[in-house]
Formats: C-alpha cells, sequence, structure tokens
C-alpha cells in the first residue's frame, strides 16, 4: 500500500535531526511539520523573513499577517523573529540553513531537480527554490513517484526546465525511499520500500536506473 501523502511528510520528518535550521517548501513539505519527532529541536525558517515557525492554526484563530512564504497562515513561538528577506536569503546562499524539504516535477539519477514550472503554463517565478537547492547542505524530495499521466516522475534525465543540477540528497515518494549519490556525480539507491509495496512495482514505476541496497535486496 502507498504512502498517503501525510505519511510522505511523517517519513521526511524522520531525517530531521535535533539543531537543525530547516526550510520547508509548498504542498506536501509543509506538512512535516506536524510530525517532527518528540524530542527533536529544530527551527524552520521561511524566504519571506521568519525565522522559528509555530504550528499551523486552529480554524478561526488565523492571523491573515501572519504568513510563511507560501502564503499559508502560521502561528509564532516565543523565540520567532521577523527580518526583511534579502536576510532570509543571505542565511540560505550563505550556507546556514542545514536542511530543506521540497516538493518536484522530476528529479533525475544525477540529482538534477526540476519544480518551478511546466513550459507553456503562466507562472508568477521560481520564488526560492533555486537558492535553496543551491545554497542548503541538504535536499529532500518529497513527492508522488509518478505523475497525474501515470508517468514516473523519477527520470534519467528531466525534460522540464531544471531548478538545480546534481542537488538532491534524497528522494521520498508515495512508493519508496531513494539516496542519490552527489558525491559520485549521481546514482540512485533505493533504501527503504512503503509497507506491502513491492521491488517490481517500484522497477516498473520508476524511469530511472536504480540499485538496491543489500539489506533491502535480502527482504525482497
Amino acid at each position: 500500500m502507498a504512502w498517503t501523502r501525510e505519511q510522505v511528510a511523517a517519513r521526511a520528518a524522520k531525517e530531521l535531526k535535533d539543531g537543525f535550521y530547516v526550510n520547508l517548501g509548498i504542498g506536501i513539505p509543509t506538512l512535516v511539520a506536524n510530525y517532527i519527532p518528540e524530542g527533536v529541536d529544530v527551527t524552520l525558517q521561511s524566504e519571506n523573513g521568519l525565522l522559528g515557525i509555530g504550528p499551523f492554526p486552529y480554524e478561526g484563530e488565523a492571523d491573515p499577517d501572519l504568513i510563511n512564504a507560501g502564503k499559508q497562515t502560521i502561528t509564532l513561538l516565543p523565540s520567532s523573529s521577523f527580518f526583511s528577506s534579502a536576510d532570509s536569503f543571505a542565511m540560505i546562499r550563505g550556507g546556514h540553513i542545514d536542511l530543506t524539504i521540497l516538493g518536484a516535477m522530476e528529479v533525475a539519477a544525477n540529482g538534477d531537480i526540476a519544480n518551478w514550472t511546466i513550459p507553456g503554463k503562466m507562472v508568477k517565478g521560481m520564488g526560492g527554490a533555486m537558492d535553496l537547492v543551491a545554497g542548503v547542505k541538504k535536499v529532500i524530495v518529497v513527492m508522488d513517484h509518478a505523475n497525474k499521466a501515470g508517468e514516473s516522475k523519477v527520470l534519467e534525465r528531466c525534460s522540464l526546465p531544471l531548478t538545480g543540477q546534481g542537488v538532491v540528497d534524497l528522494i521520498i515518494t508515495d512508493l519508496c525511499v531513494m539516496a542519490c549519490d552527489k558525491a559520485k556525480g549521481g546514482g540512485l539507491t533505493l533504501i527503504e520500500l512503503a509497507p506491502d509495496v513491492t521491488l517490481d512495482e517500484v522497477k516498473a514505476k520508476t524511469a530511472a536506473p536504480f540499485t538496491v541496497a543489500p539489506e533491502l535486496a535480502k527482504a525482497a
């Protein structure tokens, strides 16, 4: 059985480490904030100038002046701080953010990511995606394994305009978890399967070559 969006977010949250400064993209990544492991203290950062973001507000308690970069209403913590977006991007570009979790339209075996536009469709701009994948220490992608047409989003080479080249460390989809070896110029390794998802199913739905972690191969 494939993971739900919430389960994908919960799996991504397991990658959070105590003391991390973390930026969450829009979509599934925002759900990660609801699954931060107990005892793990992380600080969430947003490109529009927020450090220390609390959980989403309860219905009827939202303040329209408190939003993240995806224009979602958020809450503050006693330690929260505000600053200009220029300072926020200086944090990102300066390598001061430990981890970013982003959605994607396509990811390639060499670590390339395309997550900002489809040619012919109107978009307002790339936002902070290019800065995040270039300046953050670790990049995790969370997404569905296939698009609405049933085509794999894990490819040998991306076909859409790139956000970054050779930047992805880990891919978490509704079917599995794959690690990308950036140090060796790419190469995917399947390290985890969602419950009741088979290796054959992942092979059939992945348009990129990958190896299987030894411990997973034994279990399969």
